[in-house]
C-alpha cells in the first residue's frame, strides 16, 4: 500500500510540475483582468507616433526568447546586462514596456510579470502594421539572470541556412517556423554596416553579391555609398516597410533581400519552398507566423514559482 501511494505521489508531482510550467490564454482574467487593453494602449500610442516602434518591439523580443527563454532578461540594465552584448547594440523599445509596466502596475500591482507585458506587446505591434492578430498565451515569470556574454549565439545576418536552422533546432523550431518568424523583416530597417559588405567586393572580380538584382544593387550602392555612413538606416523590405504582409518574401524571391541571411532563404532547397508559398499565399502567412510566435513565446519560459515578478523591468527585485 506504501508502494502504491509513493508511485501515486510521484504521478500527482509529475501531472502537477507539468500544469505549472505551461502558459494559457487568459492567465490574468480574474487577476488583472484589464492587462491586455492596458498594454494594447500603451503601444497603440508608441506607435501612433513613431511607426518605427512596433518593428523595434518584436525583434526585442527575438531577442529576449532565444537568450535564457522568454523571461524578460533582454530588459534589464547594468554594464555586464544581456543588452550589452554585442547583437544585442541598438535595441529599441524598451521606453515602451516600461511605459506599460507602470501603467499596468497601477492598477495591478505585484502581478504581470515583464515577460508577459513584452509578449503582449509585440503582438500589439503587429496588429497595429496590419498584420494577423493571435491569442497570446501568458503566465511567464522574469528570469533572474541576464549577461551579455549568453547573447552569443543569437542568430547573425551572415549565418548560413545551415547555422541558422541550427540555432533554431537547438529552441525547439523547424526550418518552416525559421522561415516564418524571419519573415518579421516585412516591417522595419536595419543600418547599412549589417549589409555594405554585399555591395563593394563582395567577390573575386570586386562586384556585389551576385544574388541581389542589379537594379537593387544600385539603389542599395546610393543609399550606402562606399565609406558612407554605415549606421544610415534602409527598409529591410522593399516598399512596404510599414505594413505587415508578404512583400518582404516577393522581393527575396525576386533578388531584393537586404540582409544576405534573408536572401539565402531562396537559395537554399530547404527553405524557398516557404519563401515561395508565402509570396503567393498570404493568409497562410499570417496564419502560420501567429502559430510560430506563440511556440517561440513558450521558449524556456518561467512559470509557477521560478523567477520573480518585478516592480520595475529594468532591474530585478
Amino acid at each position: 500500500m506504501a508502494f502504491i501511494l509513493i508511485i501515486q505521489l510521484s504521478l500527482s508531482w509529475v501531472i502537477n510540475t507539468a500544469e505549472a510550467q505551461d502558459t494559457r490564454v487568459g492567465f490574468y482574467s480574474s487577476t488583472c483582468p484589464n492587462v491586455e487593453s492596458i498594454v494594447r494602449s500603451t503601444v497603440e500610442s508608441h506607435v501612433s507616433s513613431d511607426q518605427t516602434a512596433a518593428p523595434a518591439l518584436l525583434r526585442l523580443f527575438f531577442h529576449d526568447c532565444f537568450v535564457q527563454g522568454c523571461d524578460g532578461s533582454i530588459l534589464i540594465t547594468g554594464p555586464s546586462a544581456e543588452k550589452n552584448a554585442l547583437t544585442n547594440l541598438g535595441l529599441r523599445g524598451f521606453d515602451v514596456i516600461e511605459d506599460a509596466k507602470t501603467k499596468v502596475e497601477a492598477a495591478c500591482p505585484g502581478v504581470v510579470s515583464c515577460a508577459d507585458i513584452l509578449v503582449l506587446a509585440t503582438r500589439d505591434a503587429v496588429v497595429l502594421s496590419k498584420g494577423t492578430s493571435w491569442n497570446v498565451p501568458t503566465g511567464r515569470r522574469d528570469g533572474l539572470v541576464s549577461s551579455s556574454s549568453d547573447a552569443a549565439d543569437l542568430p547573425t545576418p551572415s549565418d548560413s541556412i545551415d547555422i541558422l536552422k541550427k540555432k533554431f533546432s537547438d529552441k525547439g523550431l523547424n526550418t518552416q517556423e525559421l522561415v516564418t518568424l524571419v519573415g518579421a523583416h516585412t516591417i522595419g530597417q536595419t543600418d547599412c554596416q549589417f549589409f555594405n559588405y554585399r555591395l563593394y567586393n563582395f567577390t573575386s572580380d570586386g562586384n556585389a553579391d551576385p544574388t541581389i538584382n542589379s537594379a537593387f544593387v544600385s539603389e542599395l550602392q546610393s543609399a550606402c555609398p562606399f565609406g558612407g555612413d554605415a549606421s544610415k538606416r534602409v527598409a529591410l523590405d522593399k516598399g512596404s516597410q510599414t505594413t505587415f504582409d508578404t512583400s518582404f518574401f516577393k522581393n527575396v524571391r525576386d533578388g531584393n533581400g537586404v540582409l544576405e541571411s534573408d536572401q539565402r532563404m531562396w537559395a537554399d532547397n530547404s527553405t524557398s519552398p516557404y519563401v515561395s508559398q508565402y509570396a503567393q499565399t498570404s493568409n497562410r502567412f499570417g496564419t502560420t507566423f501567429g502559430q510560430a510566435m506563440i511556440k517561440m513565446g513558450n521558449i524556456g519560459v518561467k512559470t509557477g514559482s521560478d523567477g520573480e515578478i518585478r516592480s520595475v523591468c529594468s532591474a530585478f527585485n
